[in-house]
């Protein structure tokens, strides 16, 4: 037997080195899509009307400005009435994603709380989240168009309000307390069953404890212009309310403010005017129709009803009711609603039955109370009705009118002064005008002849002033004047002529004292010059008797 080599066969290993670099490989993708699954969050829907500034892996989600997430997908919805954002959120944000969570987008904007989101003019805009406390979560969203006005944890109170009409507050508007900010306007809704506007507002604390069960809420414009009966009024508020409004509450002075309100979401009534929450204070009022037979131009409801200038209610309805066809309106007196308030005549009037109080004014009316329309104010043309004893003496009659107690009424002052403008007038309408004018041309015929002929005389005297003769007076007169001067100064004390006078009077004033004897012998006998004196004789005394 030969000896022959025989080979040694090994069995060669069939795994090579080199598959270790896709086996790391592979292991580093699943560390890869691990770490990415264990960071990533879920995914949401949010809706939104306007993609304006949202941009597919740009836009963020941030929560304190910290990043939570990024916008993954912008479309449109299958209606087109919306758009629908796709967003990634952070794994750690996804205990944010709460029934109650709030989103919002973060850009510039201006409005009546000032200017907010300008970082975002050179960064873009981003999606803000603010995370809910609900223990429901959820996945879709609605992004609000303006940002929240608190969180719902914040501290304060929650009140709505209901007005008959919407469009009367913007969300954002102040809420004003003695010109104080107090809170905002934050959602606005309107319920179509009950036909009324719902405007939430969030007070700030501690603003919230001066809600109380008293408390009256009223439209603030700003600026309140009035000009009715009582005159004109202008009053201003805070520069906010000026500019944008908003909504002002308190307590009416002499009213109680209540009990504290602990309930969120307490419904309270929207007033117009702070004049409207006064009238709402007088909820017991008495009805009453009261007729006119005059124009009731410049009355209108709300018009104030007075006795002695004082408010004891106000016009509720013109008119009351409308004549029918068969009734026509030629005969008909024109009927008014009024209100009476019991509370604005009686101290504790809210006390006082409607009946009792409707008893007390019937006996009044017995007595002569009676309403006439009377001018509130000259400029606007606004009537008000005044309540007032009248001494006529017409007996009262109880009437009624559609269910209501008639009030009593008279003409107003205001009709009778027009009423006698008429008369005046219609006695000048039957005046004889014709012949009176007839007679004044006649006297302006007369009168312009006399200007003519006294036209002519002037010119008959200018022409005699302009004549050389006429001229030359005043020369001549000066003249005569100046030798007249000239004699009286020959009779000065110290002249030859002033002594000469002075001594021919000396003579004649003793020629004068010598018949003087003469001038009295003739008084007493005027005959004495032609038979001469006659001569006593001596008186011989009587001779005495023994």
């Amino acid at each position: 037997m030969s000896n022959e080599a025989q080979g040694q066969v090994t069995k060669m290993k069939q795994t090579s080195a080199i598959w270790l670099v896709p086996i790391i490989a592979l292991a580093i993708g699943i560390w890869m899509i691990y770490q990415y699954a264990s960071k990533t969050g879920p995914e949401i829907t949010l809706i939104i009307s306007d993609a304006s500034g949202i941009e597919v892996g740009k836009t963020e989600i941030k929560s304190r400005n910290v990043k939570v997430g990024v916008v993954s997908d912008v479309k449109l919805s299958e209606g087109y009435d919306h758009i629908l954002v796709t967003a990634q959120m952070d794994k750690y944000a996804a205990n944010m994603l709460k029934e109650d969570t709030l989103f919002w987008v973060v850009k510039p904007r201006i409005g009546t709380e000032g200017v907010s989101g300008l970082d975002t003019i050179l960064s873009g805009a981003y999606i803000k989240i603010q995370p809910g406390n609900s223990a429901v979560k959820q996945s879709h969203f609605t992004i609000l168009d303006v940002p929240p006005v608190a969180p719902p944890d914040a501290k304060g109170l929650r009140v709505v309000l209901t007005h008959p009409q919407a469009g009367q507050l913007s969300v954002g508007d102040p809420v004003i307390y003695h010109g104080f900010t107090a809170g905002r306007v934050e959602n606005i809704t309107f319920d179509a069953q009950q036909q009324k506007a719902h405007y939430q507002l969030f007070i700030f604390e501690p603003y919230d404890e001066l809600i109380r069960t008293g408390t009256y809420f009223w439209l603030n414009s700003g600026v309140d212009l009035q000009l009715n009966t009582e005159g004109f009024k202008l009053r201003f508020d805070s520069l906010e309310s000026l500019l944008g409004g908003g909504v002002s509450f308190g307590v009416p002075e002499g009213e109680r403010a209540g009990d504290m309100i602990s309930d969120s979401l307490t419904e309270f009534n929207l007033y117009k005017s702070q004049v409207d929450v006064k009238e709402g204070l007088h909820r017991q009022h008495v009805n009453y129709a009261i007729l006119f037979d005059e124009s009731l131009r410049g009355l209108y409801p709300g018009a104030p009803v007075e006795f002695r200038g004082l408010r004891i209610g106000s016009v509720e309805k013109i008119p009351l009711f409308k004549p029918t066809l068969d009734q026509g309106i030629q005969s008909n007196s024109l009927a008014v609603l009024i209100r009476i308030d019991p509370n604005r005549i009686f101290e504790k009037g809210e006390e006082i039955s409607n009946e009792q109080f409707s008893q007390k004014l019937m006996t009044e009316f017995k007595h002569g109370l009676k309403g006439s329309l009377k001018s509130g104010n000259l400029l606007t043309g606004a009537l008000y009705i005044d309540v007032d004893y009248d001494a006529s003496g017409d007996e009262y009659k109880y009437q009624t009118l559609n269910g209501y107690d008639v009030f009593p009424s008279k003409t107003g002052g205001f009709a009778q002064v027009q009423k006698q403008v008429l008369d005046l007038l219609d006695k000048f309408k039957n005046l004889p005008l014709n012949d009176t004018v007839e007679s004044v041309n006649k006297s302006l015929g007369g009168l312009q002849k006399t200007l003519i002929s006294a036209q002519s005389a002037v010119d008959n005297i200018n022409k005699f002033v302009a004549k050389k003769e006429t001229q030359s007076l005043p020369a001549e007169l000066q003249q005569s004047l100046d030798k007249m001067q000239q004699t009286l100064d020959g009779f000065k004390v110290n002249s030859s002529a002033y002594k000469n006078l002075n001594g021919a009077l000396a003579e004649f004033k003793q020629a004068m004292i010598e018949l003087k004897p003469v001038l009295q012998q003739i008084n007493e006998k005027p005959n004495s010059l032609v038979f001469g004196e006659d001569k006593v004789a001596d008186p011989i005394p009587v001779k005495g008797t023994k």
